[in-house]
């Protein structure tokens, strides 16, 4: 299987988030007052309390582990539910180990899956193939943040419990956004020929272009590094030439799996928060002396979210 070629930080399940109505916007919720009026991202963080903050999902956080560290990635079932239960199938019957990342495209995408599309590895419970989610009902989306700033491809964005994310009121749907650090599933031309086997991860500059033709099931939250910098692949759509050049893939595991004392303990702020809001507001009109012209604008897919590492 291989991605179609037309074909960053996140919620999923929430501790303890406060929920807001659908139609919620930025101007119904205040950016703290003690703020100087041209905050930076950094003074917005430092301002922010410990309510502005949530714990990753172990039951929806994966850890992709390579030879250069561990990558962790949080799931989105709101989404895509079908897709990520069978991608947690996989993991839990340890399919992805022992893959390998094949495709390094420069300002594209990292995909990760079996190489040997001959003799491909038996699946043992989990399904190959799924019907795609690519939209689901607006009704089905319990939180959602609406951005104000003018978007090109979409008539509402915003975040959906920490997914950059997007909505048409007219037809009733909603769906995540490709914006870098996005984890979507590979097919083929048929909307029902991909099911997690083979994942990827966005690289390069936002291709919203892809919204609602690919299921989408998270993201990448911490690790990216280590996948944007991978050396590109020069034969045909970014794949590695020999097998040599693939990298593998040591494990992927469930959080809620790995013992406690092995997990990398994050934290990613509250994109309904008011922090969350000043961390959009320093964005959007950049402040300090280096700074000469403010845009006044934010795009979705530029929108920081927050993330840190907390002791255990």
């Amino acid at each position: 299987m291989r991605l179609h070629p037309l074909s960053g930080l996140t919620m999923a399940t929430v501790l303890g988030l406060a929920q807001l109505p659908a139609h919620a916007a930025p101007a119904q919720i205040k950016a703290p007052a003690e703020l100087p009026a041209k905050a930076s991202v950094a003074d917005a963080i430092k301002a922010s309390a410990p309510s502005d903050w949530r714990p990753l999902d172990p039951d929806n956080t994966l850890y992709l582990d390579i030879p250069a560290g561990r990558v962790v990635l949080e799931l989105a079932p709101e989404f895509a539910p079908q897709h990520v239960t069978n991608i947690k199938a996989l993991v839990a019957e340890q399919y992805y180990d022992g893959l390998a990342i094949t495709r390094a495209q420069d300002n594209w995408v990292v995909q990760w899956g079996d190489p040997n599309e001959k003799s491909p590895k038996p699946i043992l419970h989990a399904q190959r193939t799924l019907p795609g989610e690519f939209t689901v009902p607006m009704t089905k989306i319990t939180n959602f943040t609406r951005l104000p700033d003018a978007d090109g491809y979409a008539p509402q964005v915003g975040h959906s419990n920490g997914f950059p994310s997007a909505r048409d009121p007219k037809s009733g749907t909603a769906w995540l956004t490709h914006c870098y650090a996005t984890v979507g599933v590979g097919r083929d031309v048929g909307s029902d020929s991909g099911g997690g086997t083979e994942l990827y991860a966005v690289i390069g500059q936002s291709p919203r272009h892809l919204d609602r033709d690919i299921t989408v099931v998270g993201r990448v939250v911490a690790g990216m590094a280590l996948l944007s910098t991978l050396p590109r692949g020069t034969a045909p759509m970014g794949f590695y030439d020999s097998p040599g050049k693939n990298v593998p893939i040591k494990a992927i595991r469930l959080a809620a799996s790995v013992p406690f004392a092995q997990r990398t303990n994050l934290e990613v702020m509250r994109t309904d928060s008011a922090a969350y809001q000043a961390v959009l507001e320093a964005q959007r009109n950049r402040g300090g002396p280096w700074s000469k012209v403010a845009a006044g604008h934010i795009d979705l897919c530029n929108a920081p979210i927050p993330v840190r590492e907390v002791a255990k």
